[in-house]
């Protein structure tokens, strides 16, 4: 809606003035909401690394000491790495395709720079850091024969605070954004890390401030870009960090006042009358003190009597409680940081009242198509997938296995399906019974509902035909057979009990 003023031109004629008000209400400028909703221009880097380390510092504190945060960064990293997510590769020979697997299954036992962890180690740390930091790095350290490894290649992880956000400037074709380097065409071309951790304080002989250029082939940089052109990543708590600390003093305000009011079980009250010479009412001598000079405290016991003087009485504490609000607030407030972090509220705090099967299928089915996005769009691109270059690149470079014709058939060594943990089952009848239609209706197929399962399924074939061989071979019959009246879930989700 528009309105006409009007406005005295140079010549003195009135001309109408037509004031436009904004499309979108939240673009106008005008009125007590919009004039107080202060917003920042910041470009994608400008924005991810201004105060990032405070805001580090801040997210790794939270989840040191906040149990929800902990908690949190806990459930995100169990359901997005789980056991580990495992690598098949698919190269078109068989015999190359098994000695591939085997060679990588060595491999994963060792591949730790650190010799702290295997490989699925590896996923679950790189997916702590990337959630509590916001990014992770993966370097490639090449190694000798006489290092004794099945594929004399190791990966290290650093963290994000090797990587100073104050290293920028331009650099003989490209410039250095937040410690990246880049070439005249917007490529990575390397990273500039410290050479040691700038908050470890107590190690001399190296200063903390020199930076070594790394090559980015070396490097795995693993972060979530939440804007194009981004190049650094912020912690997953970022949003939610404030509130979290609000909430955790609130929660210890509240504990420390009950915990102070109980501390008073009942006062004795002595009749009003005159003071004796000394002070005492009663007696007429002196007020009895404890040796800080204070009146002295009673303390109660289990089945105890205290006999009291007379016309003194007992009056106890009634300490006021937490309050009939307290737990819907503390629920909302929860809510709010378990969406801020992409996470129902049943899985952060394990709340499941009213919770129906159904309902939490629903719950569930969204929270998983969110983890499978970070898994297959972050993990899996970002960590896995340069990992397993490296390791086919030095299985040819070290002759650690037989790859004729590699240079013309790199594809073929370099094909491989990533599978991560399955999910577990919410109802295993109905769910098994179900998928197996799904595959006698031609709509799945069983190498993908193994896979699913986060399983080999030549391995699960195996297993099968030795199965097989064994009972026959020692005369064993088992029942194999799905019950005929499996059928699919009738109950609307409903659980028997």
């Amino acid at each position: 809606m528009s309105r006409t003023y009007p406005m005295l031109s140079q010549r003195g004629f009135v001309v109408p003035t037509r004031l436009k008000a904004a499309a979108y209400e939240s673009a106008s400028t005008g009125g007590a909401r919009a004039k107080s909703w202060k917003v920042s221009g910041a470009g994608p880097n400008t924005a991810a690394v201004q105060n990032l380390p405070l805001l580090r510092h801040r997210a790794r504190d939270a989840i040191r000491n906040d149990p929800w945060a902990k908690t949190a960064i806990a459930r995100l990293v169990s359901n997005t790495i789980g056991s580990g997510i495992q690598a098949h590769p698919q190269h078109p020979e068989d015999a190359t395709r098994k000695r591939q697997k085997q060679l990588w299954d060595e491999s994963g036992e060792e591949i730790d720079a650190d010799g702290l962890f295997d490989l699925a180690g590896l996923q679950t740390l790189a997916a702590r850091a990337f959630f509590s930091d916001g990014e992770v790095l993966v370097r490639r350290r090449l190694r000798g024969r006489r290092d004794g490894l099945a594929v004399p290649m190791q990966v290290q992880l650093l963290e994000g605070d090797l990587l100073p956000v104050c290293k920028n400037g331009p650099v003989p074709g490209g410039e250095i954004v937040n410690g990246v380097e880049f070439d005249d065409k917007g490529r990575r071309v390397a990273y500039h890390l410290l050479r040691r951790h700038p908050g470890e304080y107590n190690r001399a002989g190296v200063d903390s401030t020199q930076t070594v250029r790394v090559p980015a082939d070396e490097i795995a940089h693993v972060f979530l870009a939440l804007r194009p052109g981004q190049v650094r990543g912020v912690p997953e708590l970022s949003t939610v960090l404030l509130r979290l600390h609000s909430l955790d003093n609130f929660d210890d305000a509240v504990l420390f006042r009950q915990e102070v009011s109980n501390l008073f079980a009942g006062f004795i009250v002595k009749p009003h009358a005159e003071l004796g010479p000394l002070g005492d009412p009663v007696t007429g001598g002196p007020i009895e003190t404890d040796v800080d000079g204070f009146s002295p405290v009673v303390s109660l016991e289990p089945g105890g009597m205290q006999e009291l003087a007379p016309g003194e009485d007992v009056r106890f504490a009634a300490p006021p409680g937490a309050g009939n609000d307290y737990a819907p607030f503390m629920r909302q407030q929860l809510m709010a940081a378990a969406a801020s972090v992409g996470m129902p509220y049943e899985v952060l705090t394990g709340d499941l009242r009213d919770v129906s099967d159904r309902v939490l299928r629903v719950i569930l089915n969204e929270f998983r198509r969110s983890v499978e996005q970070l898994q297959w769009n972050v993990f899996i691109h970002q960590f896995c997938r340069p990992v397993w270059r490296w390791w086919v690149d030095a299985c040819v470079l070290s002759g650690a296995m037989p790859m004729p014709n590699y240079y013309r058939t790199r594809r073929d060594y370099l094909r491989v399906r990533w599978v991560p943990q399955g999910w577990p089952y919410i109802h295993p009848v109905q769910d098994v019974t179900a998928k197996r239609m799904e595959i006698r209706a031609g709509l799945a197929s069983r190498t993908g509902a193994v896979l699913a399962r986060g399983d080999d399924p030549e391995q699960v074939d195996a297993e099968s035909a030795a199965d097989q061989a064994r009972e026959q071979r020692l005369g064993l019959r088992y029942d194999t057979q799905v019950p005929a009246d499996s059928g699919p879930d009738t109950t609307g989700g409903q659980s028997e009990t």
